[in-house]
């Protein structure tokens, strides 16, 4: 699990929007080296796909960290390959 803690006074209200059951704040979450806090995460306001293009970024909301397991949980982090007889080129 991660808990997250944001400071709500710096959310950017413009970039809030309307969806089926309520009001939305996109949040994005970078992993970093663990702080002195436990922090394993920095919270970032998402911005729309055009700002970011444009270089825009968004707000650093709050920090976030693993809470309940030994290691932060692996996001995105592919399986190695096996390598195979077909793999070798000769």
């Amino acid at each position: 699990m991660i808990t997250v803690k944001i400071d709500v006074t710096k959310i950017d209200k413009a970039l809030l929007y309307k969806g089926a059951k309520g009001t939305y704040l996109d949040v994005v979450l970078f992993e970093t080296p663990e702080d002195k806090y436990g922090n394993d995460y920095r919270v970032v306001q998402g911005v729309t796909k055009e700002a970011r293009a444009a270089g825009t970024k968004g707000a650093i909301l709050g920090n976030g960290k693993v809470i309940g397991g030994n290691s932060k949980p692996a996001f995105n982090k592919a399986e190695p390959k096996p390598v195979t007889s077909e793999d070798v080129p000769f």
